[in-house]
């Protein structure tokens, strides 16, 4: 039975690709969301009512008025979120085993590699102070080698696991940056395919297309959000 969302659910986010994650699976959704803003080259993400939620001062976060047994809940880290609602809504997650761990393992290629490796490209290549030719290259490097894991398994598919699902939910984001990534759209042609095709559901643009209050500064030169959002440590 499909869960009916009555009370709007709050998402905590900042037009980032992992924030994109969340509106996109609530759009595809068509449940009523609140859309709280975190701006994180300000360092809203430290403040103590955000912490209380995402214990890892990152945003998407989420709380569901109507959680498990009718009781709140709360949600950080942008994989867990789609598992959740996924779950919860039974759309874009499978309903059999076999369907889930194919959803599962690409899910997790996304959060472990082509998240987190692309945004190792970003910093080095655009945001660094000191730019290091190496560091640069490797991650260039892994971005190529990711691209193309993805192309494989783009051919002859229209979405990443055959259906649509969480896992193009996933990775689009992080996919639309391919141009500042030093990615040529000739070499990945399943892939830019891809990208407009899950850009262009009504959902995605729709999702795609919020933008925050005040318009992002432009990280690479944004001197005072650099010292925010890099070279944290425990506090």
């Amino acid at each position: 039975m499909t869960a009916i969302q009555t009370k709007p659910i709050d998402l905590y986010y900042w037009p980032t690709p992992n924030g994109h994650k969340i509106t996109i699976m609530l759009e595809e959704l068509g449940v009523p969301y609140n859309l709280h803003f975190v701006n994180i080259g300000k360092g809203d993400q430290f403040q103590p009512d955000f912490l209380a939620i995402s214990p890892n001062n990152k945003m998407p976060a989420i709380v569901d008025p109507e959680g498990p047994d009718g009781k709140p809940i709360s949600v950080f880290e942008s994989g867990a979120i789609l598992l959740y609602l996924g779950r919860k809504f039974g759309k874009f997650y499978p309903q059999d085993e076999r369907g889930r761990v194919e959803v599962e393992q690409w899910l997790m290629w996304q959060m472990a590699g082509f998240g987190p490796m692309l945004g190792q490209n970003h910093h080095f290549a655009l945001y660094a102070p000191e730019k290091i030719p190496y560091a640069i290259k490797r991650y260039r490097d892994e971005t190529h080698r990711l691209y193309g894991v993805l192309e494989k398994q783009l051919a002859g598919r229209d979405y990443v696991c055959g259906d649509y699902s969480i896992v193009d939910i996933a990775c689009v984001g992080w996919a639309r940056g391919w141009e500042r990534q030093d990615i040529k759209a000739a070499e990945f042609p399943n892939v830019m395919a891809w990208i407009d095709r899950v850009s262009s559901r009504p959902a995605a643009a729709k999702a795609l297309a919020i933008t925050a209050p005040t318009p992002p500064s432009n990280l690479a030169d944004d001197k005072e959000a650099q010292k925010v959002l890099f070279n944290q440590r425990a506090r």
